[in-house]
């Protein structure tokens, strides 16, 4: 299993999330989350924002799915058609295990 973490723009999670279950993969937690990225964040006149507000969605995938789902992320999060800074990022990361709590069934 995969663990899929991306985060992205806010105005960009509806679409996300939309063309994510269109292509069959529903289970999605999304959160609010702050930072800043390479460009250290912006500054606009004397005031520097390091805090910018982002949305991070983790999505946990079986190993064959990893690329449908990276490539669903990368062209509706993308802005503008060659995209530009802040658009996001993507982490991938194995999962070891995973169980419902309610049935304590093992899997995805």
């Amino acid at each position: 299993m995969i663990l899929v973490r991306a985060i992205i723009r806010p105005e960009r999670t509806g679409i996300v999330l939309s063309e994510l279950l269109s292509a069959g993969f529903p289970a999605v937690t999304k959160m609010d989350v702050y930072g800043r990225g390479k460009q250290k964040g912006i500054v606009i006149g004397d005031i520097q924002y390091d805090e910018i507000p982002k949305e991070m969605l983790l999505i946990v995938v079986n190993d064959e799915d990893k690329d449908d789902v990276v490539k669903i992320i990368m062209r509706n999060a993308r802005t503008g058609e060659k995209g530009n800074f802040g658009d996001g990022r993507i982490f991938i990361s194995e999962v070891m295990d995973a169980y419902t709590i309610s049935t304590a069934k093992q899997g995805l």
